[in-house]
C-alpha cells in the first residue's frame, strides 16, 4: 500500500509541499484539504488584482494538483466537517500549512473605531475572498492613511489610487470596484516608523507608484538619507544593494513636479501611530515623530496629525490555533522543530516559521519536509487515506469540491468576464456551489 499523506490548506507552501512529497515519495497519494472551494491560498486571495503576472505561478501548482497520485478536497474544513485527530488516523503523515490569515492588530487608542480595517481583511476584500464579500469599508473620505512600509502597504495604497483604466486587466470584483472608483480618496499616506532604508518595499512595487496615471508620488526629500555608506553600513551586501535602489527612487520621487495628477500618495517616515482620532468613525490619526539609534526606534515627544477616514494597518499577519494542535500565541505559529510538531505531523510555511518572505519562500519549507516524512515513516504504511477520508465526508453529507470541479468554476470565471478582465471571481461559497451544482455534465 503506498503512503497516504494530507496536506490541509492549498496555497503556495502546500503546492511546493506536494511536489516535493510526488518526487520523494514517487508512490506516495497526497490529498489536499482546503475550507475554501477554491485552491491557491493568497495567489487568489492575497495578491493585488492588478498584478495578474506574478498569478501565473498556479500554472506550476496546477501541474502539481493534475498528477494522478494528487487529489484536491475543496471546501472541506477541519474543526466543522472533522477534526485534525479523526484526518490523522486516516493518514500516515499530515501537513499543516494554514498560512497565517488574520492581521496582526493595532493596539492603540481609538483601534476599534469605525473606519479601521486590517490590512488582511481589506486585501481579502478588494480580492473577492468569500470571509471578506460584507466587509464594506466606508470610502466616503478624501483621505487614507495605511500604517506599514511593506509590499501590502504599496499594494493597498496603489488600490485605492489605481484610475479605473488602470485596473481595467485586474480582477478586481465588481462590488469592490464600483466602491473605489467612486470614491472621492485624493490622498493616500503611507507611513512607516522607521526610515526609508528600512521600509520593506521591493523596489518593483515601488517603482510603480510612480507611473500611475492619475497619482503623484509625494516624499520629503529632508527624510531622505544623504550618506547611504554610513546609513547601509550594517547591512549584507545584496540587503544594502536593494535599499539603496529604494532610497533612490525615493529620491526621484522627491525630486518629481506634479504634472497635473489629481491624486497623491504621501510617504511618510519616522512616524509611529500613538491614537486614533474621533467619535464613533475615524476622523484623524495622531503620529509621533521618531529617531532610529543603535538600530532602535525611539520617540520624539514630536506629534502630528493627519485627518483621514479610513486608516488601514498594514503591520503583519498571524496564524491562528488549529484544534488539535499546539500552537504558540505568543509568536502566532505553531511550535515545531524546522517543520516537525509531533509523529505524523508536520508544518510548512507562514503557520511553521510566521509570516515572511515573499511566494517562493516557501519551497524550502516543503523540501524539509518532503525528506522528513520520507525518513520517518519507514514502517509499512497502514492508513486507508482518501478512501476513508470520502467516506466520512458521504456519511456526513459535505459536498466537497475536487480539482475537476475547480476547473468548471474557473471556466465560468473566465467566461462571465467582462473587457479585459482575466476572470469576474465568484465571491460567495453559496454561490459557487450553486454554479456547481447547476452546471452541465
Amino acid at each position: 500500500m503506498s503512503l497516504s499523506i494530507a496536506i490541509i490548506g492549498s496555497g503556495p507552501a502546500g503546492f511546493y509541499t506536494a511536489d516535493a512529497l510526488t518526487s520523494a515519495c514517487p508512490d506516495c497519494r497526497v490529498d489536499f484539504i482546503e475550507r475554501l472551494p477554491t485552491p491557491f491560498g493568497l495567489i487568489r486571495g492575497g495578491v493585488a488584482p492588478d498584478h495578474q503576472t506574478t498569478k501565473r505561478v498556479t500554472k506550476k501548482y496546477e501541474n502539481t494538483a493534475m498528477m494522478e497520485q494528487v487529489n484536491f478536497y475543496g471546501n472541506v474544513e477541519i474543526g466543522r466537517d472533522l477534526s485534525l485527530d479523526e484526518l490523522r488516523t486516516m493518514y500516515d503523515a499530515v501537513v499543516l500549512a494554514i498560512g497565517a490569515p488574520a492581521d496582526k492588530k493595532l493596539t492603540i487608542p481609538g483601534a476599534d473605531k469605525i473606519g479601521v480595517h486590517g490590512s488582511a481583511a481589506f486585501v481579502g476584500w478588494y480580492n473577492g475572498h468569500p470571509d471578506f464579500r460584507d466587509l464594506e469599508p466606508d470610502l466616503n473620505t478624501n483621505a487614507a492613511v495605511v500604517i506599514g512600509n511593506g509590499n501590502v502597504a504599496i499594494d493597498v495604497a496603489r488600490v485605492l489610487l489605481r484610475s479605473p483604466d488602470g485596473m481595467a486587466d485586474s480582477d478586481l470584483p465588481d462590488h469592490v470596484a464600483s466602491r473605489i472608483h467612486a470614491a472621492p480618496i485624493t490622498d493616500v499616506h503611507v507611513v512607516g516608523r522607521r526610515g526609508p532604508a528600512d521600509a520593506k518595499f521591493t523596489n518593483v512595487e515601488l517603482r510603480e507608484m510612480g507611473n500611475l496615471n492619475m497619482t503623484h508620488p509625494c516624499v520629503k526629500a529632508d527624510q531622505l538619507p544623504d550618506d547611504l555608506d554610513t546609513v547601509l553600513a550594517g547591512y549584507a551586501e545584496r540587503d544594502r544593494r536593494l535599499r539603496a535602489r529604494n532610497i533612490e527612487t525615493l529620491r526621484e520621487f522627491a525630486a518629481l513636479e506634479n504634472q497635473g495628477k489629481p491624486k497623491k500618495v504621501h510617504f511618510e517616515f519616522f512616524a509611529t501611530p500613538v491614537e486614533i482620532m474621533g467619535g464613533e468613525r475615524v476622523e484623524a490619526i495622531r503620529f509621533e515623530r521618531t529617531t532610529v539609534e543603535d538600530g532602535k526606534c525611539l520617540g520624539s515627544g514630536q506629534f502630528f496629525d493627519i485627518e483621514c477616514g479610513l486608516v488601514i494597518p498594514s503591520i503583519g499577519y498571524r496564524s491562528e490555533p488549529l484544534a488539535g494542535a499546539p500552537f504558540d500565541d505568543k509568536q502566532g505559529i505553531i511550535p515545531n522543530d524546522n517543520g516537525r510538531i509531533a509523529p505524523g505531523l508536520y508544518a510548512v510555511g507562514w503557520i511553521k516559521r510566521g509570516p515572511s518572505g515573499v511566494i517562493s519562500s516557501n519551497r524550502p519549507d516543503g523540501n524539509i519536509v518532503a525528506e522528513y516524512i520520507a525518513e520517518d515513516i519507514t514502517a509499512d504504511p497502514k492508513r486507508t487515506g482518501r478512501d476513508r477520508l470520502e467516506a466520512v465526508l458521504k456519511e456526513r453529507h459535505v459536498r466537497w469540491v475536487d480539482y475537476a470541479d475547480w476547473k468548471k468554476l474557473e471556466a465560468m470565471e473566465i467566461e462571465n468576464a467582462a473587457g479585459k478582465a482575466p476572470r469576474k471571481k465568484f465571491v460567495t461559497v453559496d454561490d459557487m456551489i450553486h454554479a456547481l451544482d447547476g452546471f452541465p455534465n
